[in-house]
């Protein structure tokens, strides 16, 4: 694996040079647009040994279900040339040891909270957003219903519109109506536009785009699957091209519902590049293994990239490049003949 790169945090404000850097997604507003991804760093105690957790917008933890949960076999990691595949499983300790171990440090240490959660039945998400409907300290509820580290891809009700708009619909019905409900979706499926306009109809708050993509890394000496499980999940900088396409067939179908950008986030330019596409708030993965500190610098990139393109807030560079074309900023040139010609 790739030695990582620690940049300990020196303390002091987020810089954002006259910069309005305040996100939002639904009545969710938090002082930073950039977030961690489910999976990438638990519930936070690891990053927060490197720099305060409490001056990002939020904390998402990993995916939480019902009960304990051991994921699938090892080998579980493979990496790529661009990234890494994983094939965790949605490992976890299960919602109660979650709710009095993570959720409470979370609490206790006054970071901002999205919990993410999943299960494999409808059931079980309505029976987990019950459970979080009585706990404080929550201030969105991310749906991950598009996880492809599962043994059986029956499990990714993101594949379809009518299961993921049906877990959707039950989550919202089950949860506290004050908070948030971001569906989280895969980019596998052939219309992610129809799963998303019917997860929004089914009662998402706002979207979480993207999950990993399924991938399969072969080993060359062995001359098997690296992984266990065969399939994982890809991330990293390689997907990053496919968030920003998600993210921009959404905002054209979808306007106004707010987006929480994720894939392959490296800098503060990767950050604008999705919120420019319709992103609202970005969250950062893969990137933390290498450099744990990469959440704050991002902040403080995308923060100066902002300033030096005159913009005063983070919100007006939200879908940017959706802007109808300036004609009279527009020079054209005639076209060379070639000289073959």
């Amino acid at each position: 694996m790739t030695r990582a790169v620690v940049r300990f945090d020196t303390g002091g404000d987020l810089p954002a040079p006259n910069v309005d850097m305040t996100a939002t997604l639904s009545t969710f507003e938090m002082p930073s647009p950039i977030l961690t991804a489910s999976g990438c760093a638990a519930a936070g105690r690891e990053l927060d040994q490197f720099f305060d957790v409490t001056r990002l917008g939020a904390m998402v933890t990993k995916s939480i279900m019902m009960e304990p949960r051991s994921g699938r076999a090892t080998p579980r990691i493979a990496e790529t040339p661009s990234g890494m595949l994983n094939s965790i499983g949605l490992q976890g300790p299960g919602v109660h040891a979650f709710l009095e171990q993570d959720l409470a440090w979370l609490r206790e240490r006054g970071a901002r909270v999205i919990v993410s959660i999943a299960g494999g039945t409808t059931q079980e998400y309505e029976d987990l957003a019950k459970i979080l409907r009585t706990q404080e300290g929550i201030d969105a509820i991310e749906v991950n219903i598009s996880c492809p580290n599962v043994a059986d891809r029956g499990q990714v009700f993101a594949c379809r519109a009518d299961s993921a708009a049906g877990v959707v619909a039950s989550v919202r019905r089950s949860s506290d109506p004050s908070i948030p409900i971001l569906a989280k979706l895969s980019p596998d499926v052939t219309d992610l536009a129809t799963i998303a306009v019917a997860c929004e109809r089914a009662g998402a708050d706002g979207l979480t785009l993207i999950n990993t993509t399924l991938g399969v890394v072969v080993d060359t000496d062995t001359m098997r699957p690296a992984l266990a499980g065969i399939t994982g999940g890809l991330s990293g900088p390689a997907i990053k091209p496919i968030a920003v396409r998600c993210i921009w067939q959404v905002r054209e179908v979808l306007p106004d519902i707010p987006i929480l950008g994720v894939g392959g986030v490296r800098s503060g330019l990767d950050a604008l590049e999705l919120i420019l596409a319709g992103a609202n708030a970005v969250s950062v993965g893969t990137t933390v293994f290498r450099d744990p500190s990469a959440p704050l610098r991002i902040h403080s990139d995308l923060a100066v990239a902002l300033a030096d393109r005159g913009f005063e807030r983070l919100s007006d560079a939200v879908s940017f490049a959706h802007r109808e074309p300036d004609l009279d900023a527009v020079e054209v040139d005639e076209p060379e003949v070639p000289e073959w010609l």
